[in-house]
């Protein structure tokens, strides 16, 4: 309606100049922030943004977690978004703005109930379609293709074969021009993986260069194929640590080329550094002077880009007297300061939660003799114990009076285990004297 019109039905009506420039700037750089999600972000104007998940999603902990994480980070900004994820930019597109959003099933096409806006077709087309008696996807998508084309163009027709995943549809995307990132064209198209692992390695020797120069090292990069028909192929890799030693680089750009597909041929190629810290030069100890300690930063690397940064870590000790909460996870590269007693040693393997065992054993302080675990008899040959460890009665109510007495034993095969019975063998408020398998030496 117009202004005045809004202003006389709402008293205060606060009002502000459309700025039609602005937006599509702060929407481009809302484009460029995504690319923390995945390699390959668009803009779709007015209001939309495309991302191009594959292959990254499993970063970060699969696609409904990265949706989830997506919607918040856009939440704390003052952002209400709804997003949806599917095989292709129709079904998402559709999904997102005329649906629910979510994840669509893998294989699932364009919901038969949705309005005709969710094809993106020009308002006049889908006016006139309804006069003709259509006004959801799934009727129309049922209805003769000739006399619709005849009549509305070629669009309608691309658009229902979009939704139906028979066209493929590129998205252009977008690169930050105050990135560190070279390109190289080529004058006949690529298509094998040995062509592509030669012209890595002259990316990857002409980014580590600017990034020396810029003192800083690569904490994440991504490589573009940019194919002939116009659409784009991207992989991403990322560091424990800021890195620009081409050689180590190269080779983790070289061990995903298996997901990419060349399709009618590769034209160019872009590298571009999506993440950079500063890294400054060290000088290297000599060998002679202090003892060399292996640099597990490349093998980090590797796993973390074959595995998900969520598959490679190492545990640091917490101050907890209960053994499974005296551990916890942290990147693989963090420095772990403390550690446990000496004199006290702990599995390398706990059970979470401890599996019950049936054991003989004498009271109050004897190893037990023999255990069942699963159904296999276990006879003890060697035992130390016990080792006496109370609940956290300064944390958890329930436990103040709870005791478990652990003991190491070995049995006559050599295999060693962790078990404990709960209660002191006297008091019967303590526990109730049953006998538990909590890890492996």
């Amino acid at each position: 309606m117009k202004l005045a019109q809004a202003q006389a039905l709402v008293p205060g009506l606060v009002v502000y100049d459309a700025d039609p420039e602005g937006d599509a700037a702060e929407l481009l750089r809302l484009a460029e922030w995504c690319l923390r999600y995945a390699p390959l972000a668009a803009v779709d104007a007015p209001d939309g943004l495309w991302i191009d998940v594959s292959g990254s999603a499993h970063l970060h902990g699969g696609e409904a977690r990265l949706l989830r994480d997506l919607e918040r980070r856009l939440a704390e900004q003052g952002l209400r978004a709804r997003a949806a994820v599917a095989d292709t930019p129709a079904v998402a597109h559709a999904v997102a703005r005329f649906a629910d959003g979510g994840v669509v099933p893998p294989g699932a096409s364009m919901p038969a109930d949705l309005p005709l806006e969710a094809l993106r077709l020009p308002v006049e087309v889908a006016a006139d379609l309804r006069l003709m008696g259509f006004d959801r996807i799934g009727p129309l998508a049922a209805a003769a293709r000739a006399p619709l084309v005849r009549r509305y163009g070629t669009l309608l027709a691309l658009r229902l074969d979009q939704a139906a995943g028979r066209v493929f549809e590129p998205i252009e995307p977008v690169v930050p021009a105050a990135l560190v990132q070279a390109r190289l064209g080529f004058v006949e198209p690529l298509m094998t993986a040995e062509a592509f692992s030669v012209v890595i390695a002259r990316l990857v020797a002409s980014v580590c260069g600017d990034l020396e120069r810029a003192g800083q090292g690569a904490r994440r990069l991504d490589l573009l194929f940019e194919r002939v028909d116009g659409s784009a192929q991207a992989i991403r890799i990322g560091t424990a640590r800021p890195v620009r030693d081409a050689r180590h680089l190269g080779r983790m750009l070289d061990e995903r080329l298996e997901r990419v597909d060349p399709g009618p041929g590769v034209e160019a190629m872009r590298l571009v550094v999506a993440v950079a810290e500063p890294l400054a030069l060290v000088q290297s100890a000599s060998s002679l002077v202090a003892p060399s300690t292996p640099d597990i930063a490349p093998l980090v690397d590797r796993l973390a880009n074959r595995l998900g940064e969520a598959a490679v870590y190492r545990i640091a000790p917490v101050e907890s007297y209960v053994p499974e909460r005296s551990l916890r996870r942290v990147p693989a590269m963090t420095a772990v300061k403390g550690g446990w007693p000496e004199d006290l040693p702990r599995p390398v393997r706990l059970l979470d939660p401890p599996q019950p065992v049936e054991a003989m054993a004498l009271l109050p302080d004897d190893p037990p003799v023999a255990f069942t675990w699963r159904r296999v008899r276990h006879r003890v040959r060697r035992a130390d114990g016990p080792e006496r460890i109370a609940g956290e009665w300064w944390k958890r109510d329930r436990e103040w009076s709870a005791v478990r007495d652990y003991f190491r034993v070995e049995d006559e095969d050599g295999r060693r285990f962790w078990l404990f019975r709960r209660g002191n063998g006297r008091d019967a408020e303590t526990g109730d004297m049953r006998w538990f398998l909590h890890g492996f030496f």
